[in-house]
């Protein structure tokens, strides 16, 4: 049993530590988490992923070994019964609705949190055969979390009016950004880019989620009205060759760069004269956040997701219409021929306070101790 005096455990379970935003917010928590009140530990499904080794030494990191969610479901009962953690946080929709399920088999007095990190609607309709299943599974589980985490006032608004999560089980708590860090890891290396430019940049998994497609081809409108202009794409992905393809049919070989994965992003970040986020459908993406806390001015597509939430009152964002490249392209023109841009834009650093890592953890503190509800 715990006493008064020990630190609650705070077991994080999600499918690897692979490079993705929800994984990067796991290790924040864990590496940041105040030690005198919180004891976590981690759980993944698989022991992958470049950020194992950022985990501080004093965190347990437990590795179920499954290769399937379905796979884990008699290792994780194993764990929570053995560590007897006082909340556990899930990340990622088949791994929460698998722990929801389960909590009948809990011991009592464990608290299940579940972290949302996408538009769960968008996703559906974009990715499911048959959505109706995962939505029926959404409304009869989800309501038994303790509570649910969501990234945005979108993910609240459609958990809601979807599938029925009650608004008093739900807080919003935004990605947390290590603004410094991020600012140090940024001088760390010298400007990337070659050539005068306009140097633009992109980010994220390979895949139809994150539209680079349509990026590529307001990218064919940009080059008419800007020749020096270029792209480089940070990340790897299953469609990587479908997009050289489609870079080389468009007669842009020349000008876009695929960089792969980067452990350290932010020089590239820091130097572009503009960040493009070109999604289909996101939660809250981090790297829209960290070109921010750089100074890089922003445009990003209006999709189902956070992106207007952040970058309306952003003094360096902009805003297109979902899925319209015409304007994508006429507002990276505008943004790049309004000058250079400023990393001491006004207002900039008042607008970052709502992200900052400190901020953002007593807020899970607070959900951990029970305070949030």
């Amino acid at each position: 049993m715990k006493t008064s005096s020990e630190p609650a455990k705070v077991l994080l379970v999600l499918p690897s530590l692979g490079g993705g935003g929800a994984e990067r917010v796991m290790v924040t928590l864990a590496n940041h988490l105040d030690r005198s009140r919180f004891a976590p530990h981690i759980a993944v499904l698989e022991k992958s992923g470049p950020y194992v080794d950022s985990l501080p030494n004093d965190v347990p990191l437990h590795d179920l070994r499954a290769a399937r969610v379905r796979h884990a479901v008699w290792s994780v009962l194993r764990l929570i019964w053995r560590l007897r953690p006082a909340v556990v946080l899930s990340n990622i929709s088949h791994l929460n609705l698998m722990l929801l399920a389960t909590r009948p088999l809990w011991p009592r007095g464990v608290r299940l949190w579940v972290r949302e990190t996408i538009v769960v609607s968008a996703w559906m309709a974009a990715e499911l055969k048959n959505p109706k299943v995962m939505g029926a599974l959404y409304r009869r589980f989800y309501p038994r979390a303790n509570g649910v985490v969501c990234q945005c006032d979108a993910m609240l608004f459609d958990l809601e009016s979807h599938f029925g999560v009650p608004p008093s089980k739900m807080v919003r708590i935004y990605n947390p950004v290590e603004i410094e860090g991020i600012r140090s890891l940024a001088a760390a290396a010298p400007n990337p880019y070659s050539g005068r430019g306009p140097h633009i940049l992109a980010s994220g998994r390979l895949v139809p989620m994150k539209g680079f497609d349509l990026l590529l081809r307001a990218m064919a409108q940009v080059a008419s009205v800007l020749p020096a202009a270029d792209l480089s794409i940070l990340g790897q992905g299953p469609d990587e060759a479908a997009l050289r393809e489609l870079a080389t049919r468009l007669g842009l070989a020349a000008r876009v760069r695929f960089v792969g994965f980067r452990s350290n992003p932010y020089p590239w970040m820091k130097s572009a004269d503009l960040f493009v986020l070109s999604s289909r459908y996101e939660g809250l993406p981090n790297v829209m956040l960290e070109a921010l806390a750089l100074g890089t001015r922003v445009v990003g597509m209006d999709c189902p997701g956070g992106v207007r939430e952040i970058l309306e009152p952003c003094p360096i964002g902009r805003v297109t219409p979902a899925g319209d490249v015409s304007r994508l392209a006429e507002a990276i023109v505008e943004t790049l021929q309004s000058g250079a841009k400023s990393q001491c834009a006004e207002g900039l650093e008042e607008f970052l306070d709502r992200f900052k890592v400190e901020y953002i953890i007593r807020r899970y503190e607070e959900v951990f101790s029970g305070q949030s509800m």
